[in-house]
């Protein structure tokens, strides 16, 4: 602590992100990246825009983004106009909690989500509330209905628990709170669920966010963007022209904008962690894990019989990482990203192997 701090810095509690270990021949698991590289006409683009150009400041609006975005969701009658871009989704979701959500009201959010949640509202001064998920860790819609003028906020599928509330209940939310903004964050809908987005025409409420980190492998690139109705996206345009006029530099547009319009490489791409996401699974089942029914890009798995703590250690030991989190409800899982085929045996040989020397815990 220092004298010369602002005082709510020492209030805070920052968010702790994954960790990067920099350890060579690692399998890696514990942040959630694509195991598979990014649109090769993502790579190209940034390639071209490396030159004299750099000299230049980015477009401010990303507008050759913002409008593939909106092509790609014409038909639920998208625009420009209801798109906002970010520095990744993390700096959507921050300028969202202080042009949307810094109500009298507290905001509402799972008791078990997206950690960076309470550290924005400590950061913003934004009270909250959290709803306890159900005992199968779902989130129950009619907790939320009518109850939260100051704004509710949630991942779909939810994280780390990856387990999906359908579109329809989604909907029900929405409509359930007319006078509240709703924000869904889409970080890892893409491999297992449908997005909100083809709501927004229908609810002025609603804000879907969604990032190019996980589906498009651009974690690296830092790409954020969010769909909601003009209104909303005014809000949002105003809060980052007082903070940062441009928050993508010109390869982060041009990479992004080629990205997106890959669908065929995005579709490969997706399928192949679904792929191997449904062979873990099964594998994790044989050796006695429960593994929560997942629509994202990892998987949350305990086993009955062996402490979690102790299995991360084990698996660390064989330069393997997966993410452990400590809250009561959770301490006894891993969440455990979806790599590549070969990644996702060697974890399941390192497991069946420790599974076997180890004595139970429990």
């Amino acid at each position: 602590m220092s004298k010369f701090w602002s005082p709510i810095v020492s209030r805070l509690t920052p968010y702790t992100p994954g960790e990067q270990p920099k350890l060579s021949n690692l399998v890696k698991l514990n942040t959630n990246e694509n195991p598979y590289g990014p649109s090769p006409l993502a790579i190209a683009a940034i390639a071209a825009e490396v030159g004299d150009n750099l000299r230049l400041y980015p477009n401010p609006d990303a507008e050759p983004l913002k409008l593939a975005i909106a092509e790609q969701n014409a038909a639920h009658g998208i625009t420009p106009a209801h798109v906002f871009v970010g520095n990744g989704s993390d700096e959507v979701l921050a300028h969202a909690f202080q042009a949307l959500l810094q109500h009298d009201e507290p905001i509402l959010f799972p008791d078990i989500t997206y950690s960076f949640y309470p550290t924005y509202c400590g950061l913003y001064q934004v009270a909250h509330r959290t709803i306890p998920l159900a005992d199968d860790f779902s989130i129950r819609v009619d907790d939320y209905l009518g109850t939260a003028n100051g704004g509710i906020i949630f991942p779909n599928p939810n994280a780390p628990t990856g387990c999906l509330l359908p579109l329809a209940e989604v909907e029900r939310l929405v409509a359930g709170n007319p006078d509240s903004v709703v924000i869904v964050d889409e970080a890892y809908v893409d491999f297992g669920g449908d997005s909100a987005i083809p709501l927004v025409s229908r609810y002025p409420n609603l804000l879907v966010v969604h990032t190019l980190s996980k589906s498009r492998s651009l974690a690296g690139l830092r790409v954020g963007f969010a769909v909601g109705h003009p209104d909303l996206i005014t809000a949002l345009e105003r809060v980052k022209n007082s903070f940062n006029s441009y928050p993508l530099d010109r390869l982060a547009i041009v990479g992004a904008t080629a990205s997106i319009k890959d669908q065929q490489h995005f579709e490969k791409t997706r399928q192949a962690v679904i792929s191997s996401r449904r062979q873990l699974v099964a594998g994790l089942a044989v050796q006695g894990f429960d593994v929560l029914p997942s629509a994202a890009n990892f998987v949350f798995a305990r086993h009955p019989n062996y402490d979690a703590a102790k299995l991360a250690a084990r698996l660390r030991g064989d330069g393997i990482i997966v993410r452990h989190f400590t809250s009561a409800r959770i301490a006894q899982f891993l969440r455990i990203t979806i790599g590549t085929d070969d990644a996702c045996k060697t974890l399941l040989d390192a497991l069946q192997r420790h599974l076997q020397e180890m004595p139970a815990d429990f």
